[in-house]
């Protein structure tokens, strides 16, 4: 039976009601967010090719799994200085400065290209920080905009747009890196910047008008602040956010080293290309470059469907407790495979099925496990938690990835073995960190 609320609904409402559960006069606002996060995803993914092509052209997969320590002691910087600007300027305000600073630095390093200058190593850790901070920075503007009912309801949406972003974004770069090169990506990338921002005042604007139309004040829960020097006493004290610290941290260690086994293929694959005479024309990193496009593009079409047809039905059906625990098994998996047939073909498989699942389910369920979390741990823990252990898994790859290669001599094979077992640990953190959320969820009240 209709009910007056669904009646009230627009044609736009019930379209999206397919993929949601969209109140009357919700549309909108959730189809704009999921554009915003469209065009940040978008920015990024014309971005990456742009970052691939640099360190593996200039430099080596040694070199970008070293870089990511690199990421880790500038975010231990910059992080610090954006809690202090998050405390001086108000929320549109940091948002603007902050979106303005990256997109400059798109145009300067553009320039700096010109002049010859080395864009590798600088470029890479840049494109490290900015992919933390801009796109943490729209979700808490979506938090904002949304109570946490609403957010529950609707983030689905606009995790779409996220998605499809990504593919977008992969996919432009695809189509233009060829004929244009890659450092004409940078401007590119700088304008679907500066059109996100623009669309964020106008969000930002709209919702806040519609707010004084109804005489609404905004909850506590839409501005309360997390407290970041409690989060890593908070992590260290509770046992369930102590294990899903070193559940995502080893996650982030495999999926680095994988990235890492897969770089040390594609370099030796495009420079056999060019020894042979088959590059077609192309320099090792316009080659480099272009398989990067297409491989992104992989990751990012079948993460789009998975989070369209198959997420939504495996934590129905499976439960968040079983959810959290499929990837590590198709890692592990994957990583059993390569360790006796390391091919390009094969390590492309393995990581397109691997970081797509990541992407959607994964990403989703992480998210979903701080559900039974109180608001401190929701905001300090998870703080620190998705920043400071994941980026941990990334040094640790890289100190794997330096004492494989020049101690050891290891083979891409012997990591795809060393990561197999590394995947044995993530499952059993997995297993644990599922039956608590399945223990706090039972004791804790349904969300309204």
């Amino acid at each position: 039976m209709a009910t007056p609320e669904s009646n009230n609904r627009s044609s736009l409402d019930r379209f999206l009601g397919v993929f949601a559960d969209v109140h009357s006069g919700e549309g909108l606002t959730a189809l704009l967010l999921a554009l915003n996060v469209f065009l940040i995803l978008m920015a990024y993914y014309i971005l990456k090719p742009v970052r691939e092509a640099l360190i593996l052209g200039e430099g080596s997969a040694e070199l970008k799994t070293y870089m990511s320590a690199g990421q880790v002691m500038v975010l231990a910087f910059v992080v610090p200085l954006y809690a202090r600007l998050v405390a001086r300027q108000p929320r549109m305000r940091l948002i603007n400065i902050v979106t303005a600073f990256f997109t400059a630095c798109l145009v300067v390093f553009y320039f700096l290209a010109q002049v010859g200058v080395s864009l590798a190593i600088p470029f890479f850790i840049w494109i490290g920080v900015f992919s933390m901070m801009i796109v943490a920075q729209f979700w808490s503007f979506a938090n904002v905009i949304y109570d946490k009912a609403e957010g529950e309801r609707l983030f689905a949406i606009v995790g779409f747009g996220a998605s499809l972003g990504a593919v977008m974004g992969a996919r432009v770069a695809d189509r233009l890196i060829e004929p244009f090169g890659i450092y004409q990506l940078l401007l590119l990338g700088a304008a679907v910047l500066g059109g996100q921002v623009l669309l964020t005042n106008y969000v930002d604007r709209r919702e806040r008008e519609h707010q004084l139309a109804r005489k609404t004040a905004v909850s506590p829960s839409k501005t309360a602040k997390a407290k970041h020097s409690e989060s890593f006493a908070l992590v260290f004290r509770t046992r369930y956010l102590l294990l899903m610290a070193a559940m995502l941290m080893l996650a982030n260690w495999v999926n680095t080293t994988g990235e890492y086994i897969l770089g040390n293929i594609v370099k030796h694959h495009a420079g056999d290309l060019i020894a042979a005479g088959q590059g077609g024309g192309l320099t090792e990193g316009q080659i480099i470059g272009d398989f990067y496009s297409k491989y992104f593009t992989y990751v990012n079409v079948l993460s789009l469907v998975l989070q369209l047809f198959v997420v939504s039905r495996v934590v129905k059906y499976l439960g968040v407790a079983w959810a959290v625990m499929i990837l590590p098994c198709i890692s592990l998996g994957a990583y059993n495979v390569l360790a006796f047939i390391p091919t390009l073909t094969f390590v492309l498989t393995a990581k397109v099925a691997e970081n797509s699942t990541d992407y959607s389910l994964n990403n989703t369920v992480r998210n979903m496990l701080f559900l039974p979390c109180t608001y401190e741990e929701k905001f300090s823990a998870k703080q620190a938690i998705d920043s400071f252990f994941v980026r941990m898994g990334d040094v640790l790859s890289a100190a794997l990835v330096f004492f494989g290669t020049n101690i050891m001599q290891l083979e891409a094979q012997t990591f795809a073995a060393v990561n197999a077992v590394l995947v044995l640990f993530w499952l059993v953190f997995a297993w644990q960190v599922g039956r608590i959320y399945a223990k706090r969820t039972a004791a804790s009240p349904a969300h309204a």
